[in-house]
């Protein structure tokens, strides 16, 4: 039984600070579709809630669920399983950096074509709605952001931590995460993050900032069938 709202993080933001962005039917809740691929289910989902979930998803959307939700039902079929760490601010040293913009949705172009050059994760034509986003610019060019995303009562999910390749080797995302992480703070809450269990250097530098690895998860990726 999840007893930790992180345990269920998608699910509490939806149902939390973040329900006035939900759609909903029954238990079954999600994002706008042009804002996340994330829908959540309860701890414990009953067949309803399993309905409930495909009547909310469009007829042939992927859906895409995090944390504790057991296997599906008959007439679901599970794609892909994403392996994930969940890590937690264990002391990070977060500070503002002078360079950091705040990005709006001028920023959106910018941002949609930095997160397909580099591929942090879901990054939609209105993420940005979802929190506070920083960037850091060379000119007209954005070449790094970092930003939230869930919103659970108590901690903020930072991501979409991102550079330009030609730009790499300068701690530009580094000095971006522990902005958002100060912003993060600032209102009383304790940063989080996700980031994939193979990739394995990123495992290595939020460890060395401070982040202590909370639990191992995974993103389910399901179809109905």
């Amino acid at each position: 039984m999840p007893t930790h709202p992180l345990d269920n993080a998608i699910h509490a933001a939806l149902s939390g600070p973040h329900a006035h962005l939900a759609e909903r039917r029954g238990n079954a809740l999600r994002y706008p579709s042009d804002m996340s691929p994330f829908m959540a289910l309860p701890d414990i989902p009953a067949a309803a809630d399993w309905a409930d979930l495909a009547a909310l998803a469009a007829p042939g959307t992927k859906v895409t669920l995090s944390g504790p939700a057991a296997e599906p039902p008959a007439g679901w079929r599970v794609e892909a399983r994403v392996p994930l760490l969940q890590f937690v601010d264990d002391g990070i040293a977060a500070a503002p950096y002078d360079e950091a913009v705040h990005l709006t949705e001028t920023d959106v172009p910018d941002m949609l074509a930095l997160a397909e050059l580099t591929e942090p994760g879901p990054f939609l034509k209105r993420t940005i709605e979802m929190g506070a986003y920083l960037g850091v610019r060379r000119g007209d060019r954005l070449v790094a952001m970092a930003g939230e995303r869930l919103r659970v009562p108590g901690w903020t999910e930072i991501s979409a931590v991102c550079t330009d390749p030609g730009w790499r080797g300068r701690r530009l995302g580094t000095r971006l995460l522990l902005a958002v992480a100060d912003g993060i703070r600032a209102r009383g809450e304790t940063p989080f993050l996700h980031v994939l269990e193979s990739n394995v250097n990123a495992v290595r530098l939020y460890e060395s900032l401070g982040f202590r690895l909370r639990v191992r998860t995974e993103n389910r990726v399901l179809a109905r069938t």
